[in-house]
């Protein structure tokens, strides 16, 4: 590895992008070498100046930030990519991690709490909350409901409008949240409904909210 740590910053928004930014490049051996607000401007960039490490959020205006981790790792499968993300870590992390992630941190966390994840994927290990640890271990050891292991199969936009519908957001609200149209979200509320085996989308919005309740701390 160079004497400097090279850095990829990827969010669509400029001023908490700036921000995190300004956080790392108090660490004089921390360099940024690319900033990105879309998956092909951090593809070109990570194709191009070869970062040691990737920091990325899973919303990205249209597109999903989840899909970008699998593709930094088909491009680089050593870079270590922590997670930066307003979506509730309980909820997203363990799905962030299948995906090829070496970490996850809430954009609401501590400055210092952030350094200590880039620390912790730096030096090759997995980065989550104790909270999420726990979790995790609950998950390993099977104390989960059956119908959970299902939710593996939704994709990343299926798996955020089942979690919007947990928090009570209708097909409308969910629309104007992620930048789609209602049909486009009713097709994918049916795609759960099929791929979990639900009969209607009030046993979707049912399970729905109990799935987001038991996730939460």
């Amino acid at each position: 590895m160079r004497n400097n740590v090279r850095f990829l910053v990827v969010d669509d928004h400029p001023v908490f992008r700036q921000g995190l930014v300004v956080l790392l490049s108090s660490n004089p051996r921390y360099e940024i070498c690319g900033q990105a607000g879309t998956i092909e401007e951090a593809l070109d960039i990570c194709r191009e100046k070869l970062p040691d490490i990737a920091l990325v959020d899973i919303s990205l205006s249209h597109q999903n930030g989840l899909d970008l981790v699998r593709r930094f790792k088909s491009l680089d499968p050593d870079m270590p990519i922590l997670i930066i993300s307003m979506h509730d870590e309980l909820v997203y992390a363990e799905r962030a991690l299948k995906s090829g992630a070496n970490g996850y941190v809430m954009k609401q966390e501590a400055s210092a709490v952030m350094l200590d994840a880039v620390k912790t994927v730096l030096a090759g290990k997995i980065y989550v909350s104790p909270a999420m640890n726990e979790r995790l271990l609950a998950t390993v050891f099977g104390q989960r409901e059956e119908r959970d292991g299902l939710v593996n199969l939704l994709s990343d936009r299926e798996f955020e409008v089942l979690e919007y519908i947990g928090q009570g957001y209708g097909a409308s609200e969910i629309s104007q949240i992620l930048n789609l149209s209602v049909k486009t979200v009713n097709t994918y509320r049916d795609h759960i409904k099929e791929k979990m085996n639900f009969d209607t989308a009030a046993a979707i919005r049912r399970y729905a909210v109990k799935w987001w309740q038991s996730r939460r701390p």
